[in-house]
């Protein structure tokens, strides 16, 4: 089984930033790439962005233009550069491995299929 850790978490100031890394023990080749999400306390976990084997990418609403995510297969790693940091940002941090799932009717989707164990982001004003 193919594990994820991520690293990079911490606390910073508003405006400030933090780059954190997954890394993951094994080569993970799906479609639906590899995607970080979020949890702040109280909160329903969120999708935050989602990095393809072609390297593009997307982005909640809420981090686009601020947020980018990479990925170096050699390193088997993926990165979430996170600038102009805000309280709002303050979450533990998941990196997820993602698979396709068939419907009945072959209808394809994407779901996180294997998560880290999450680094906390904590942004204090």
């Amino acid at each position: 089984q193919v594990q994820l850790v991520e690293s990079g978490g911490g606390s910073v100031q508003s405006g400030g930033s933090l780059r954190l890394s997954c890394v993951t023990s094994g080569f993970i080749i799906s479609a639906c790439g590899m995607s970080w999400y979020r949890q702040a306390p109280g909160k329903e976990r969120e999708l935050v962005s989602t990095i393809y084997p072609n390297n593009d990418a997307t982005y909640a609403d809420a981090v686009t233009g601020r947020f980018i995510v990479s990925q170096d297969n050699a390193k088997k790693t993926m990165y979430l550069q996170m600038n102009a940091l805000n309280s709002g940002d303050t979450a533990v941090y998941y990196c997820a491995a993602n698979e396709r799932r068939f419907t009945g009717l072959g209808i394809a989707s994407c779901h996180p299929n294997i998560w880290g164990q999450g680094t906390q982001v904590t942004v204090s004003s």
